[in-house]
C-alpha cells in the first residue's frame, strides 16, 4: 500500500523530531523509514548520526543531518564482533550526543522539538534524554517475539541450557539452539548490552515496531504487559512508500533486467544480508547446492561475504559459464524489487528481520538459514509458527541444499501448497492493516497523537 503525503497547511503540526539510528544495514534502514512515514504526519525530522556509516543524506533532502564523532579506531570500526562494536559506541558516543542534542533544543530558530528516537540498542540515550528533559521513544527493529527472547535472556544464560535441541520451555516453539546469541570476544558485553537496553527501554515513553497485530498478536500483548509502557506496531514500514533506498552499498540494477528474461516464480534469490560471514568450504558447499538444483539463481555475494576472499575467487573455474545462464551473482541487489518481481519464487534468507518482513510482503516463501542473533528465532517463528519456510537445520551441504530448493520451488504436493496459501493469506494481512481503520493505520493515528502530546 502506497500512502501519499498527507499534510495541508491547516493541519502541520510545526513540531520537530530528532532521530539517532545505529549505524549498521539492518537498523538504519527501518529507522530511516520511520523518519520518511513520521514526516508525511507533519513532523519535520532531524537525523543525528554516527561518523561509522553514515546516511547519504542526499537521499532525504527533506531531512537535516547532523553527525557527531564515534572515537572509533581503525581497527574497531567494523562488525566482525557486533556486540563489542556496540558497546564502545554507547562509551563513546555519550557526550559527543549529548552536546549536539542540547544544541538542538536550544535552537528557538527551529520548530519545538516533541521527542527523541533512538534505537533500542543506543541504551545510553535514555539518561540523556531524562537529563535534557525530553522524552523518549524506542525504535525497536526485530520483530517482537525475538523482543521477547532477548529480554529473557539474561534470566536463561543463569539456566546453563546446554543441550541445543532441548525446547526452551518459557519461550515455545523455540529450542535452545535459537536462543539469540551473538559471537563476541567477551559473553559479559552481550549480557550488559542486552539488560541495559531492556532497562532503559522499559524506562522510555514508549515502543515502536516494525511488525503488525495479525503477524505477531501473541508477543505484541505479552511485550505490552511485561513493558507497561505505550506500544505502536505500525509495520511494515517500507510498505508505506514505493520501494526507495537507504543501503550503505550500491546496488547492482542488473538484478532486474536478468530478472526480466526469468519465467515467473522460477528464481530463487539468495541473500545473507550486510554482516553474515562464510568460509570457503560453506560458500563452495552452497554454490553447488544451488547448481545441483537446476533452478535459475540470483545470488547476493557481498564483498567480505566469504572469509579471506575478495569476491568470487574460491569458484572452481567456469563455474558460472557451465550454467548456460541460469545463475546471475551480483554484490548487492535492490532487494525490495527483486521480492516483488514476478520471477522470483524463492528468498533463501539469513532471517534478517527487514529480509523476512519484505518477503513475506511480497508473498515470497523462505528457505531458513540463520546465522546469529535474532535471526534463529526469526527461522523458527518463518517455518514453525507461520509455517510459509523451509528451516535448513543442519550444517550446510551441497545436497540438502538442492532439495530444499527444489521442495520450495518444484515440488506440488500439499505441504508446499498449503506454504505459498499461507504467505499469500499472509500477503493480504499486509494490505489490511495499512488500509484505513487497519490495526498499524489506526497505531499510526496513535502515535502521531502521542507525539504531539509532548
Amino acid at each position: 500500500m502506497e500512502i501519499t503525503r498527507e499534510i495541508h497547511m491547516q493541519q502541520k503540526t510545526a513540531r520537530r523530531l530528532i532521530l539517532f539510528p545505529l549505524p549498521l544495514q539492518g537498523h538504519i534502514t527501518p529507522m530511516l523509514q520511520l523518519a520518511s512515514i513520521l514526516y508525511t504526519k507533519g513532523f519535520s525530522i532531524t537525523i543525528i548520526h554516527t561518523q561509522f556509516n553514515p546516511p547519504n543524506p542526499s537521499n532525504y533532502p527533506h531531512f537535516t543531518f547532523h553527525s557527531i564523532p564515534d572515537d572509533l579506531l581503525e581497527s574497531e570500526a567494523n562488525t566482525s564482533d557486533v556486540i563489542r562494536l556496540l558497546t564502545l559506541m554507547n562509551v563513546n558516543c555519550i557526550t559527543p550526543f549529548r552536546d549536539c542534542l542540547a544544541k538542538l533544543l536550544a535552537d528557538v530558530s527551529k520548530d519545538p522539538v516533541a521527542c527523541l528516537i533512538t534505537d533500542a540498542m543506543w541504551h545510553f540515550t535514555q539518561s540523556v534524554a531524562e537529563i535534557l528533559k525530553i522524552p523518549r521513544i524506542v525504535l525497536r527493529t526485530s520483530s517482537v517475539c525475538s523482543f521477547l527472547a532477548f529480554f529473557a535472556l539474561p534470566h536463561l544464560l543463569e539456566k546453563n541450557l546446554s543441550i541445543q535441541e532441548e525446547p526452551v520451555q518459557e519461550l515455545p516453539p523455540l529450542k535452545v539452539k535459537d536462543l539469540p546469541m551473538i559471537t563476541t570476544r567477551n559473553s559479559e558485553d552481550l549480557y550488559q548490552l542486552l539488560s541495559l537496553a531492556v532497562k532503559e527501554t522499559r524506562a522510555s515513553s514508549g515502543f515502536i515496531w516494525n511488525s503488525f497485530e495479525d503477524l505477531e498478536p501473541l508477543a505484541l500483548t505479552t511485550c505490552t504487559q511485561k513493558l507497561t509502557i505505550p506500544t505502536f506496531p505500525i509495520g511494515p514500514f517500507h510498505k508505506y512508500f514505493p520501494a526507495s533506498s537507504s543501503s550503505l552499498l550500491t546496488q547492482d540494477q542488473s538484478s532486474i533486467s536478468w530478472l526480466n528474461t526469468q519465467a515467473p516464480k522460477s528464481v530463487i534469490y539468495v541473500s545473507f544480508g550486510s554482516i553474515a560471514a562464510l568460509n570457503e568450504a560453506q560458500f563452495l558447499e552452497i554454490a553447488w547446492g544451488l547448481a545441483n538444483s537446476n533452478q535459475p539463481f540470483l545470488w547476493v555475494v557481498r564483498p567480505g561475504l566469504v572469509r579471506g576472499s575478495e569476491w568470487l575467487e574460491p569458484l572452481p573455474n567456469g563455474f558460472l559459464e557451465n550454467l548456460n545462464g541460469r545463475g546471475h551473482i551480483v554484490k548487492w541487489a535492490p532487494q525490495e524489487k527483486v521480492l516483488a518481481h514476478h520471477a522470483t519464487g524463492g528468498f533463501w534468507t539469513h532471517n534478517g528481520w527487514n529480509s523476512t518482513l519484505e518477503s513475506i510482503c511480497e508473498g515470497v516463501p523462505m528457505i531458513c538459514q540463520p546465522f546469529f542473533g535474532d535471526q534463529m528465532v526469526n527461522a523458527r517463528y518463518v517455518s514453525h509458527v507461520w509455517k510459509v519456510g523451509v528451516h535448513l537445520e543442519n550444517k550446510i551441504e551441497r545436497m540438502e541444499i538442492a532439495r530444499a530448493i527444489r521442495r520450495l520451488m518444484v515440488e506440488t504436493d500439499g505441504k508446499e501448497k498449503e506454504m505459498r496459501e499461507r504467505i499469500e493469506h499472509l500477503k493480504e494481512k499486509v494490505d489490511d492493516c495499512l488500509s484505513q481503520g487497519g490495526s498499524s493505520y489506526q497505531s499510526l493515528e496513535n502515535l502521531t497523537s502521542y507525539l504531539l502530546s509532548f
